[in-house]
């Protein structure tokens, strides 16, 4: 059985590093580092300059729910502008 959690290797502040996580939080990632028009690099740096401790999975993963968690419990107006339009694509 193929293990769900990828290790994809990103450059963080200039070092190469490899991270292990379930596509579900890279998916994650690539979508908040989208809207913030950050490359997924520079939004890694920014979780990895902020944690305090563990690994930079787990500070991911966190950084990921809490993100999702944060839109979840957020009025719709701010949810509206931080979420890109799904129906974008189809127009």
């Amino acid at each position: 059985m193929k293990s769900p959690v990828v290790k994809r290797s990103i450059v963080v502040a200039g070092h190469k590093t490899s991270v292990s996580l379930e596509e579900a939080f890279w998916n994650g990632m690539k979508e908040i580092s989208s809207a913030r028009n950050m490359t997924l690099s520079e939004l890694v740096g920014e979780i990895d300059g902020q944690r305090k401790q563990g690994n930079l999975s787990s500070a991911i993963r966190l950084f990921v729910l809490d993100h999702y968690r944060s839109l979840a419990i957020a009025p719709k107006s701010e949810v509206a502008e931080e979420l890109p339009r799904l129906d974008a694509a189809a127009e």
